[in-house]
């Protein structure tokens, strides 16, 4: 029986390499809700910064809905509901669409409530005498921006959007419960194979796995961070 067998350490690099061709599907996840969770979150971050009552109420309203909702949550609703409501609203069949998009939208539309907080809080960072002293060289909005807000910015906004996306690499190994098959996905076939075997050495694998990635992604971060810090001033 499994509950009397001993851990067995030997098998780790065994199913680690069997694991690791599906650590891209875990990656592509995480890239892509990242990259279009920035998006959402900068219109976001902008709605809320606006004079626009309307924008800033739908702003807050939607970061403290995602914010609540857990993501396992979230996911289930995209993935079973937005078909229903495609079929329902415009007669269109979703059914066919991969598991991968149904992920990455759920995963982005939580990813842009907190990300928006990061830039949001990173924005407001910024001294008002920067913006006066871009206008006074007659600087257009775009230029100030890009020149000297942004820079300042990210001195603030770096280590939260860090943060962030390690946590957002953590949450996508959730994605295995709509039937998707990546790194967590994989780990439950080979122990439904082994009969419920090895579920400690696969899932030790998936430790590893992850807590390297996500050094390496923390090592890249901190370099940009380091790199960025050349604006910071003395």
């Amino acid at each position: 029986m499994e509950s009397t067998r001993i851990f067995e350490a030997q098998y780790i690099i065994d199913f680690t390499l069997q694991l690791l061709p599906y650590l891209l599907q875990s990656i592509n996840i995480a890239l892509l809700s990242v990259i279009f969770g920035s998006i959402l979150g900068a219109v976001l971050c902008f709605m809320q910064l606006s004079n626009n009552k309307y924008m800033k109420a739908f702003a807050i309203t939607y970061s403290y809905i995602m914010r609540c909702t857990p993501s396992i949550v979230m996911l289930f609703i995209v993935y079973y509901g937005l078909p229903k409501l495609a079929y329902a609203l415009f007669n269109f069949d979703l059914n066919n669409l991969s598991k991968l998009v149904y992920a990455v939208l759920a995963f982005s539309l939580i990813f842009a409530a907190y990300i928006k907080e990061v830039f949001r809080s990173a924005y407001l960072s910024v001294p008002k005498g920067q913006f006066e002293a871009a206008k006074s060289c007659n600087f257009s909005r775009l230029q100030s921006f890009y020149h000297i807000i942004l820079p300042q910015m990210q001195q603030v906004m770096l280590p939260n959007f860090t943060n962030s996306t390690v946590n957002l690499v953590k949450e996508s190994s959730i994605a295995y419960s709509i039937g998707l098959i990546d790194l967590i996905g994989k780990s439950n076939e080979i122990i439904a194979k082994n009969f419920g075997a090895f579920g400690i050495e696969v899932y030790v694998s998936c430790l590893l796995i992850y807590f390297i990635t996500n050094i390496v992604i923390i090592a890249i971060f901190n370099r940009l961070e380091r790199r960025v810090n050349r604006y910071k001033y003395a």
